[in-house]
Order: structure tokens, then sequence, then C-alpha cells
């Protein structure tokens, strides 16, 4: 499997709302690429280490949602890169995006971060449980910061093999 990179600036995923995205992005995506329960298992593990049993079950229950509607409609191979990485893939980006863009009311972002991750005719799905989760995430006190849309602009505007940095 081919990766794009997209180097975080450090201090990005030293923080704990974009962490939480990212590693439960990539650890449910693992459990559907894989077959296996382990990595939703760690997903579980690792939500409840940094939000407590209630508001880690209740989040990853939204993190699942988001995911599950993410495969269902991208028209796109949803890469993730292996947990604890350092950079983002390309659809890590988005898939970043997005959630911070409903937790900011960006509808622009939104949309284009939908397309870009190959939204199909049943895109709602995507946004509604996107923004169920971003919520959920709010309310458990976890705002990620905004993205300025060129930033995914830049993603989405250069060729699959490239290297973001």
């Amino acid at each position: 499997m081919r990766h794009e990179t997209c180097e975080a600036p450090s201090s990005y995923l030293e923080r704990r709302p974009e962490r939480l995205v990212v590693e439960g992005y990539r650890r449910w995506m693992a459990g559907y690429e894989t077959g296996s329960i382990e990595p939703w298992e760690l997903a579980w593990s690792y939500y409840t280490s940094e939000l407590g049993d209630v508001e880690g079950r209740r989040a990853v229950a939204d993190l699942s949602s988001f995911v599950r509607a993410l495969r269902g409609c991208a028209q796109c191979p949803l890469r993730i890169f292996p947990y604890g990485a350092k950079s983002l893939c390309r659809e890590e980006c988005l898939a970043v995006g997005l959630i911070a863009a409903c937790q900011h009311n960006d509808l622009t972002l939104r949309g284009g971060c939908i397309t870009a991750l190959g939204g199909c005719p049943r895109s709602n799905e995507i946004g509604e449980a996107a923004g169920r989760y971003a919520a959920t995430l709010m309310e458990l006190g976890q705002a990620l910061m905004p993205i300025p849309p060129e930033v995914i602009d830049d993603i989405v505007g250069r060729p699959a093999h490239a290297r973001f940095h």
C-alpha cells in the first residue's frame, strides 16, 4: 500500500484533540483493513484512557459511525499510517480537516473535504456522521484547531503521489 505524506508540525499531533482524531481514525480503519477486532480494541482502550470510560465509549461510538459512513461512501482508497506515526497521509489530513470544519462551522471546508475524499451521492451520511463525532468531541472539551481552507486546497491540488510537508 502506497502512502502519500503530509508532514504535520510536531506540536499539532501533540495536542490531544488532533491526536484523538488521527489515532482513532487509524485504529478504526485498521480494524476494517485487517478484519481483526484488535485495532478496534486498541481504539477503545486509547479513547477510554484519554477521556474516561463513559466519555471514551461515547466518542468511540461516534468515531465508529464516522468511519463506517466514510468507508461506505468514499470512492478513493482510504489510506492510513501506522499508529503513532508523526506524519499524516492525504486521507488522514482530509478526515481531520472534515472534523475540524464541522467543529468550526466551516461549510466550505467541510464540503471540500468530503468531495476530496471521493464522496458519493450519499455524502450527506458522511457529513452527518462527521458532525456528530465533531460535536461529541467539542462537548468533551476536545476542540480541534481550525484548518485554513488553503491548506486543504493545497493537499487536494497536488498529485496523488506528492509528499505533503
